[in-house]
């Protein structure tokens, strides 16, 4: 039998999710923390006990939009999905949870892999577990959501190797940028808070070039800082001459190290700083105990008209495992309020946007 509790306190969350299957660093109570904060989801944090044991937790964020709610588990929740009748029971606990709440959906994006290898290519192979949980999602009413949330794909290296065959797997061409930012004078340090305003004008910078949004400098600098300092994020930072020119922010927890942010100035890009910073970081995380390396993000669509194609062919290069996870599903407790929010006021408000201009 499994019976939900609620952990209050901060150490004993963490270390109790370190010891699960999938945990991953946005399900920590920090994580949960940051957003209540910053963004308004109040963190509910659950725990499943069978036995003396945890078996399961669920850090779920709730956030009242008007008179409704709606609820997402980031990444989570964290359990042993091979166990089926464990997976069924915390699914079990959390609709209910979700009907008690009158939410208009309950969104879960568990770190659990769908499928490795590009679609379609020899190297496409299914995964057991997360096909079955995806049966299992399907018969109880759960749909794809329209909303995804992170990023659906990913590349992920392992890093039990040794360096030497870390290095050599590479692609030839990767493996020669990293040795010309070395030979170009191109040096990584590890930065520290201090360094946050550093950071924050490096990702700026890019964003510009770049074309994409960016949040204000407040909201980056309270995150990197705030995992910084609890031990759940560690950035580099590549200099020529003294003059910071990229840097990588990593995210780190249970068995896993992500590349969560990345940034270059506009000069200096020929020394290839990118290419050193990534070797740096799986260097660095293999040296803290982690056995893998996510790259964090591949296109939805494995062809060049996805936008993160170019990226893609970055980090395809370091010749890690294209990883495609299940993606977020959602639970509608009340099936016409879930269509009526996600069908109908989208388009309700996208009218009265037009009807103002």
């Amino acid at each position: 039998m499994l019976i939900p509790i609620v952990i209050t306190s901060p150490k004993d969350w963490n270390a109790a999710l370190r010891t699960l299957p999938y945990a991953h660093v946005l399900q920590t109570w920090e994580w949960g923390e940051f957003k209540r904060e910053t963004t308004g989801w109040q963190p509910l944090r659950l725990a499943f006990k069978r036995g003396a044991d945890v078996a399961a937790m669920a850090s779920v964020g709730v956030r009242s939009v008007g008179p409704l709610k709606v609820m997402y588990i980031p990444k989570g929740p964290a359990l042993d999905y091979a166990d089926t009748a464990l997976a069924a029971s915390v699914l079990d606990h959390l609709q209910t949870l979700a009907r008690r709440q009158a939410a208009v959906w309950l969104k879960l994006d568990p770190d659990v892999i769908a499928a490795t290898g590009v679609p379609g290519e020899d190297s496409d192979t299914p995964n057991a577990t997360g096909q079955t949980f995806m049966k299992l999602l399907r018969e109880r009413g759960w749909r794809f959501s329209p909303d995804q949330v992170q990023f659906r794909n990913t590349i992920t290296v392992d890093l039990t190797p040794g360096e030497d065959t870390l290095l050599a797997q590479m692609s030839q061409n990767t493996r020669r940028k990293v040795r010309t930012a070395e030979k170009k004078g191109v040096t990584v340090r590890p930065a520290t808070v201090a360094d946050l305003p550093v950071l924050y004008d490096l990702y700026r910078v890019t964003g510009a070039r770049d074309n994409f949004l960016i949040r204000p400098a407040e909201y980056y600098q309270r995150e990197w800082r705030f995992l910084m300092e609890a031990g759940l994020a560690h950035a580099l930072i590549a200099e020529y001459e003294g003059k910071p020119i990229a840097h990588v922010i990593l995210f780190h927890f249970g068995r896993k190290c992500w590349y969560f942010y990345g940034a270059s100035a506009n000069e200096e890009r020929e020394r290839m700083p990118n290419y050193l910073l990534q070797w740096e970081a799986m260097r660095w995380a293999k040296a803290q105990g982690y056995t893998t390396y996510d790259l964090w993000g591949a296109p939805d669509m494995f062809d060049e008209s996805d936008s993160m194609w170019g990226v893609y062919e970055f980090k395809r290069g370091f010749r890690g495992t294209v990883t495609r996870y299940i993606g977020a599903w959602d639970y509608a407790p009340y099936p016409p309020l879930y269509w009526g929010y996600t069908q109908i006021l989208p388009r309700l408000l996208k009218w009265m946007r037009r009807a103002r201009s």
